[in-house]
């Protein structure tokens, strides 16, 4: 008798609707009034009509750069864990576990406190905290790099070496802030006040392009998934592989870091969500990841806007308070 196996695509499709749902109750729910869907439609119909209506400037000026903003990086931060997940073989693998994010925020932090935040048309912080990032990896690589062959635990031992160390740096660069400590511990917190259209642009590429790479490389990452010598048998270049993965990683998480700060455990959860949800196979729950991840954080955007509050709250802290209890949910439902 031949078991049918159900198709991931019902589930896809699910998860694209409650993603536009979730852009509309994100457009429509803000800081200070909420708009109609009728408005909301209406407006994103006419476009951009220069700031002259109120509402119309609310919706294309305001929230639609912070919901594109979510979507991009909440999407990318769920690819990049998902993907890190299945190359390092290890479910608590997340998209910060290289030290990426310590190189990406302290050139964030240098940006800021530098006055270069708005440098190269606004993107200043973006490109420093790409470049810290990627330092950051090359360090990270070459630390773990023993007779031609990338070991993956090294990578591990070494991304948490190289963070502990670049968090050190961090703390010394926020004492010295002074006066400015408290607007570089918000951006670092998850500051998505500070998305705007040419963020949105940036942010936009690096998902298209890094996660047309991630998907192109899930069925290796399937096989790599079983073991490092497993996927060799197999045919796959693993140190190609691991390189590919590294780096494109590495650029989509330099990039969100770069433009909102740190988003904490978004990365880590969206995966396991995902693979309850399309079963283990990276072909189907890379891509659900990404869409989970941009959901989850569209929803923690709108309670961070809302929580009664002298000013609204991180959204990096929404994610860190929602998503710990949630994946303790998660792994004890796997027993």
């Amino acid at each position: 008798m031949t078991v049918r196996r159900q198709s991931p695509l019902p589930v896809l499709g699910a998860l694209v609707l409650l993603l536009l749902v979730g852009v509309l109750v994100h457009v429509k729910i803000g800081s200070y009034f909420r708009l109609s869907f009728g408005d909301i439609l209406r407006e994103i119909g006419r476009g951009d009509a220069g700031g002259a209506d109120a509402v119309n400037n609310v919706v294309w000026r305001v929230r639609l750069p912070r919901t594109v903003a979510c979507v991009t990086i909440g999407a990318m931060l769920g690819l990049v864990g998902s993907a890190f997940q299945a190359l390092f073989r290890n479910p608590l693998a997340e998209p910060y576990v290289v030290g990426v994010s310590s190189g990406a925020a302290v050139g964030g932090v240098a940006a800021i406190t530098l006055g270069w935040g708005t440098a190269l048309f606004g993107l200043g912080t973006l490109a420093l905290a790409s470049v810290g990032g990627g330092l950051a990896l090359l360090v990270v690589y070459a630390l773990s790099y023993r007779r031609g062959v990338v070991d993956v635990r090294g990578l591990l031992l070494a991304g948490v070496v190289i963070g502990s160390m670049l968090s050190s740096i961090l703390t010394l660069m926020i004492l010295a802030a002074g006066q400015d400590a408290n607007n570089v511990l918000r951006w670092l917190l998850g500051s998505m006040g500070s998305a705007y259209w040419s963020h949105d642009a940036v942010l936009t590429v690096c998902l298209v392009f890094g996660g047309a790479i991630l998907v192109r490389e899930s069925r290796r990452l399937n096989a790599f998934a079983l073991g490092e010598d497993t996927a060799q048998r197999l045919g796959v270049d693993t140190g190609r592989l691991k390189r590919v993965i590294l780096a494109t990683g590495t650029v989509m998480t330099a990039a969100c870091v770069g433009a909102v700060g740190v988003v904490g455990f978004l990365g880590l959860v969206a995966p396991h969500i995902a693979r309850r949800l399309l079963g283990v196979d990276w072909r189907w729950s890379l891509a659900g990841s990404g869409l989970v991840g941009a959901v989850l954080l569209l929803g923690s955007d709108v309670v961070a806007q809302n929580v009664k509050a002298v000013t609204e709250m991180p959204v990096g802290a929404v994610t860190a308070i929602l998503g710990a209890p949630s994946l303790v949910l998660l792994m004890r439902a796997k027993d």
